[in-house]
């Protein structure tokens, strides 16, 4: 098994930062679309959805509400010279904000809190679009970041964040897998510990401290990017082990088999899809 997940790693890490970097703007948001799209084709797995049409009607239900924020708030001014992000954008990673820390409260309290929303076909479809719908546009809002004066700065940004997450997932597995024994959160997912949680943490942080020596950060620099880092760190383990609640409700181990090693797209996205609004919040405050 960890031998697939590397090998498709290794083909999925070169075609992801290509993208990020080299794709138009306009081609990186119908990337991202189709992404969100089978994500959510995945996700109507959680609702109990499996007819085919239904399914597909739950993915061009989450598309056209990215389609609609597209028209409305277009990419290409989210950043306004004077007064920076769009409000209605800001409002919407708040809104996401405030989903995950619900999404939270539903975790710490599972499965008792299952009784809520595990028979309610609707509240999960919603639970869906408050995941996958903002992560489309926290990724659009960090890639075009001052696109017109350096079109790499967004893509740089994005690379950071990809960094992070993969650096607790990969310093979570390993130490997990040595030295893990307190389970972190068995009810939602026995395998998870704490260790790996704080393993995970600890290597984000030593790619924070790479990162910020090379760029020759000032102390108060550092001092924002390192609570940043544990800010995101927990978060990405919040967005592992919401989708892991999910799974568990529908009694599927994976949301699916595009990805030989790794599961579905969620499977893959889990994390970010918590962490990139949270980080494009983050650097639209601090930056």
């Amino acid at each position: 098994m960890l031998k697939q997940r590397i090998i498709t790693a290794l083909i999925l890490a070169p075609a992801a930062i290509s993208a990020i970097f080299y794709l138009p703007i306009n081609y990186f948001a119908i990337l991202l679309m189709a992404i969100v799209g089978i994500g959510s084709w995945e996700w109507a797995r959680f609702m109990g959805l499996v007819d085919t049409i239904q399914r597909l009607s739950y993915v061009v239900m989450t598309s056209a509400i990215i389609a609609a924020l597209w028209v409305l708030l277009p990419v290409d001014d989210t950043w306004l010279v004077i007064t920076g992000v769009q409000h209605e954008i800001t409002s919407i990673l708040w809104l996401s904000v405030i989903w995950w820390l619900f999404a939270a409260l539903l975790m710490f309290l599972y499965p008792k809190s299952s009784a809520f929303w595990a028979n309610n076909k609707f509240i999960i479809a919603l639970f869906g679009w408050l995941t996958l719908v903002p992560t489309w546009l926290a990724f659009m809002v960090l890639r075009t970041n001052s696109y017109l004066l350096d079109e790499f700065q967004g893509a740089q940004l994005l690379m950071y964040l990809f960094m992070l997450v993969w650096s607790a997932d990969v310093g979570a597995y390993f130490v997990g897998k040595s030295l893990g024994k307190r389970k972190l959160m068995p009810n939602v997912s026995p395998g998870k510990t704490i260790e790996g949680f704080l393993g995970g943490v600890v290597c984000a942080g030593i790619l924070t401290v790479i990162v910020g020596l090379s760029l020759e950060w000032s102390s108060d620099k550092f001092m924002t990017a390192l609570l940043v880092t544990l800010l995101i760190t927990s978060i990405s383990v919040l967005g592992d082990l919401t989708e892991s609640m999910f799974k568990r409700q529908a009694g599927v181990k994976d949301s699916g088999t595009i990805l030989p090693g790794h599961g579905g797209i969620l499977d893959r996205i889990d994390s970010l899809t918590a962490t990139a609004p949270v980080f494009a919040l983050c650097y639209i405050l601090l930056a």
